[in-house]
């Protein structure tokens, strides 16, 4: 719909509406002075040193036959219940680096968690492997901060229970403090099985971008010009030495009370205020481009916690516009400035700017409630348009591990853009690929990783594990079928399929809901849609059985005589759709809601024509609908939201390869090309 409005206004009213915003703003705009320039985009790379060397503290790691080397990693058990793998990411981010090598890509962005827990041992792993790819390739990286990096902003003792050992079961390793680790690292712990390192505690900011500090925390001689929030000077008269006395940290705190922002902006009655820094910063690697970092994460203090702030977690821009006032401010200033100087601004951060999920939040929130499915992730309303008000145009995000773009035009002229770019450690693998042209045109293309090199490198490691399982908690187990896997593409996908039966559809999907789901094939499901019964949902959960008396009764058989006329005229076979379950429905709504068109090869065409038949004959229902509490009332509405939103997940525009003008907000989508690697 957006795109249809755009194509109707003409090259004059698009002037008109320009000329009138910069009038107003007072902004002088230039030609971009730029040259074709492509940029990489890897958010969440989550990057886990897998030969990472804990001899000195006692564990000698896991043999691996295919590399000679000591492996050290998580289990097969840890990664299957989190929305990130931790092992294979590590073969996914050297493929995706060699992608980007061999398109001739010089600037490499990671947009936040590119460490697992800003652990010292995966810090320092992650800065060998960007030293070696700036050497030999001439890239250069620019890092923000992510809510995994740093975890708090002061280092604090941590460390993980869920290690792989060399017996199949989980080997623990914590720092000194954390885990039953004693306090004093020289001491060893009564566990024999328990390995102290101070390489697994969690760095702060400090710590952290000192180890980091040549990947865009602080000026090199690489950069044309680079400033923070805090500097006093202009890109006029530029000095790097300059530069260089401000990029202290000392110099770039800011005041953050528990009720709200600080310093110039306190409050009265603002309590708990303290001093933290802030690592964004403004970069222009290149003439006539202009990248700009911010730091979104926001640790409130409070005294009750053990390092006195609690974790960034989700709050995200809802709470740098409450809690970090004076980022708002500099982004304005920087954004007026790229105006003024014909500079082609782009913007990177950790969280979204704008609704992530296709405009179904909603619908999700009506489906599985509003504390589910990372809906806490979502910016409020009014953030995109503060954003955009600050002058932002292009911002591209991570945080949420799924592939969207959402382009939102507002009355006053203003537009905002926000990319959502997939994590290679999660399902769709892939990374985004900006070309930035001349005029303010900006191609962006996804590149998905199917093939990556070495991925089941760790397998043997793993079957040593699900043998474990199998002996001393066989329900628990996950399910082999993942070491069967081809390529990375299907390891991803059997990751998602494990997280949704494992974690998703416990944790998150009603109880009444998911029992239906399970208990039910997509015929059935589909019967049940047109079924008219006065048995009551609370009827059924006391007797499940019920569903199969249900299933024998006349009513049940009218019904589906019915829905097999209407599936005929629309050109389904309705017993067809039996050949798939309830769970399918659940794993595909995952598919399609975290990587949109990228799921598409994952779900077959049949399938995804059966889920929209459903969700219209469900819609012609929609004015019928009663806040009653009978099986009709219940699976009309929720099975009318599920199928709906898989109807819209599934034909929504693709935005995959597309290009924007930065001047006018026009959205122009390109077809797919050869990016994608076979």
């Amino acid at each position: 719909m957006v795109l249809s409005q755009l194509r109707l206004l003409t090259k004059r009213l698009v002037a008109a509406a320009l000329a009138a915003v910069f009038w107003a703003t007072g902004v002088t705009v230039q030609a971009a002075d730029i040259q074709p320039v492509q940029i990489a985009f890897l958010p969440d790379v989550h990057f886990h040193d897998i030969y990472a060397d804990f001899r000195t503290d006692g564990f000698s790691g896991l043999a691996n036959r295919k590399s000679g080397q000591q492996a050290a990693i998580r289990t097969m058990a840890a990664q299957l219940k989190s929305t990130r793998l931790f092992n294979e990411n590590y073969f996914a981010f050297l493929a995706a680096l060699d992608d980007i090598a061999a398109k001739g890509v010089k600037l490499v962005v990671l947009p936040g968690d590119f460490s697992d827990d800003s652990q010292p041992v995966h810090v320092r792993g992650l800065k060998q492997v960007l030293q070696r790819y700036s050497q030999q390739y001439g890239m250069q990286f620019l890092l923000t901060l992510g809510n995994h990096d740093p975890v708090r902003p002061l280092s604090h003792a941590a460390g993980k229970a869920d290690y792989l050992g060399v017996d199949g079961k989980p080997q623990p390793i914590y720092s000194a403090g954390a885990g039953g680790c004693p306090d004093k690292a020289t001491a060893s712990p009564e566990d024999r099985r328990l390995v102290c390192s101070e390489q697994v505690k969690e760095a702060g900011y400090v710590e952290l971008m000192t180890e980091l500090s040549g990947f865009g925390f602080y000026p090199t001689v690489d950069y044309l010009y680079w400033e923070t929030p805090f500097s006093d000077y202009s890109a006029n008269g530029y000095e790097l030495a300059t530069a260089q006395a401000q990029a202290d940290l000392q110099q770039r705190q800011y005041q953050i009370c528990r009720q709200g922002g600080g310093g110039a902006y306190r409050q009265a009655g603002y309590t708990e205020c303290r001093q933290v820094v802030d690592a964004s910063y403004l970069v222009e690697p290149i003439p006539g481009l202009w990248l700009l970092a911010i730091d979104a994460n926001v640790y409130i203090p409070d005294e009750a916690e053990p390092t006195g702030f609690k974790g960034s977690g989700n709050a995200g821009y809802n709470a740098v516009l409450k809690y970090k006032p004076h980022v708002i401010a500099w982004v304005e200033q920087v954004a007026r400035r790229a105006q003024q100087q014909g500079k082609t601004l782009l913007t990177f951060s950790h969280f979204p700017m704008l609704e992530f999920y296709q405009g179904q939040s909603d619908h999700i929130a009506g489906l599985l409630g509003k504390n589910s499915a990372q809906l806490g992730r979502k910016p409020d309303d009014d953030v995109g348009h503060t954003l955009a008000k600050a002058g932002i145009r292009l911002h591209v995000g991570g945080h949420m591990h799924l592939n969207n773009t959402n382009l939102a035009h507002y009355s006053d002229g203003r537009y905002l853009l926000n990319i959502q770019s997939p994590s290679i450690a999660a399902y769709v693998p892939a990374y985004k690929l900006l070309t930035v042209l001349p005029d303010y045109d900006v191609e962006v293309d996804t590149i998905v990783l199917n093939e990556v090199p070495r991925f089941d490198e760790l397998f043997e490691h793993y079957r040593l594990e699900h043998q474990q399982l199998r002996q001393t908690d066989a329900d628990a187990a996950w399910n082999s079928g993942i070491l069967q896997s081809a390529n990375y593409r299907e390891f991803a996908n059997w990751h998602l399929r494990e997280l949704t039966r494992q974690r998703f559809l416990p944790s998150e999907w009603p109880e009444e809901l998911r029992t239906l789901l399970l208990a039910l094939n997509g015929e059935q499901m589909a019967i049940l849609t047109q079924l008219q019964t006065d048995m009551t949902l609370a009827q059924l959960q006391q007797s499940p059985e019920q569903l199969e008396q249900l299933m024998q009764s006349p009513q049940w058989q009218t019904a589906g005589q019915k829905l097999q006329q209407d599936a005929a005229k629309a050109g389904v076979v309705l017993n067809t759709f039996a050949g798939w379950h309830g769970f399918d429905v659940a794993l595909d709504f995952y598919r399609l809601r975290n990587a949109g068109s990228l799921a598409l090869t994952d779900i077959s065409a049949e399938r995804l024509a059966q889920y929209r038949f459903l969700a219209a004959q469900l819609a012609r229902q929609a004015t019928d609908r009663q806040n009653s509490g009978s099986l009709t009332a219940y699976v009309s509405k929720q099975f009318g939201l599920l199928f709906d939103m898989l109807a819209v997940f599934s034909k929504g525009v693709s935005y995959d390869h597309f290009r924007i003008n930065l001047h006018t907000g026009e959205l122009t989508p390109l077809p797919p090309d050869s990016a994608e690697k076979p």
